[in-house]
């Protein structure tokens, strides 16, 4: 076995491994390869496995796995091409369908989209389902945060500049009796907690979780994760495809300087040392209209 063709197989491999798939190396290395070679590919690796009558097979998980990456680039180029009501309405349609561990893309959805955005996505989730986002939520999500999620997805937040830090300020402290006492309450059961989320503006609530953390000596982002106790396992993969295809024209610029504030590093970079192929060249491409 030359060590060229060694090479082939790590590259391969490699190909297969990411975040995305890398076509052009697999096109110029497998319409290539002779019999004899496939067949060292599949003993040599992970992806194949020989029952007991000694026939070679793709092991099941593997190769649904190597599947939905292949799928990813088309997925993306399937998003980025829809009308963004369209688009945000099919994500919340998903993620309802996929459970628990996808209800994070309802507060992404609700608390990143501007009133008219949101609005845009409850009439086309209507001409799309003929139901409405506030009547799937609510007859879906049956945890302690459906309040939360059905108030979210139907709410139309004042956009201004003003902020009331006095009203600010109360609210922080409302918040911080909420999560003291959890144990008697769980703080998504509390209206009011469900109403200051849900309704104030972006830069109230900014001012809001500023007081809260000067009360609490912690970030009221924290405690909501933990509120709301979304699955760890929340598809990172298809959440940083999915934001990247849906803010690339709107706050990207800001993102990355959020993603470096808090990883060190760059999204860039990021996605340079993760993704591959067609799939990892678009979304450098949609990072870069950013700015």
């Amino acid at each position: 076995m030359t060590m060229r063709f060694c090479d082939e197989v790590d590259v391969v491999v490699e190909a297969f491994s990411g975040f995305g798939v890398d076509e052009k190396s697999l096109i110029s290395i497998l319409g290539k390869w002779n019999k004899d070679e496939a067949k060292n590919f599949r003993n040599r690796t992970k992806f194949f496995i020989e029952d007991e009558r000694h026939f070679e097979k793709w092991v099941v998980d593997q190769m649904d796995k190597i599947k939905r990456e292949f799928l990813r680039f088309q997925g993306a180029i399937v998003l980025w091409t829809m009308h963004p009501w369209e688009r945000d309405a099919r994500l919340i349609n998903e993620a309802l369908i996929d459970g628990p561990k996808s209800y994070n893309v309802l507060v992404e959805i609700g608390c990143t989209r501007k009133s008219d955005e949101l609005f845009g996505a409850r009439k086309a989730y209507h001409s799309l389902y003929n139901r409405s986002i506030e009547e799937d939520v609510a007859s879906i999500v049956t945890g302690v945060e459906r309040k939360l999620f059905v108030a979210l997805v139907s709410s139309y937040r004042y956009e201004g500049p003003k902020v009331h830090e006095e009203t600010a300020k109360f609210e922080a402290k409302t918040l911080y009796n909420a999560v003291v006492n959890a144990a008697k309450k769980h703080p998504l059961e509390d209206e009011d907690v469900v109403r200051i989320l849900s309704t104030r503006s972006k830069l109230h609530l900014k001012s809001v979780f500023k007081h809260y953390k000067e009360i609490s000596g912690r970030d009221m982002e924290e405690v909501l994760e933990e509120a709301i106790n979304l699955h760890a396992d929340e598809k990172v993969k298809g959440g940083l495809t999915r934001v990247i295809v849906t803010r690339a024209d709107v706050d990207m610029k800001v993102i990355k300087e959020e993603y470096r504030k808090k990883n060190g590093g760059t999204l860039i970079n990021k996605i340079e040392g993760m993704a591959n192929g067609n799939f990892k060249d678009f979304l450098l491409t949609l990072l870069a209209r950013g700015g």
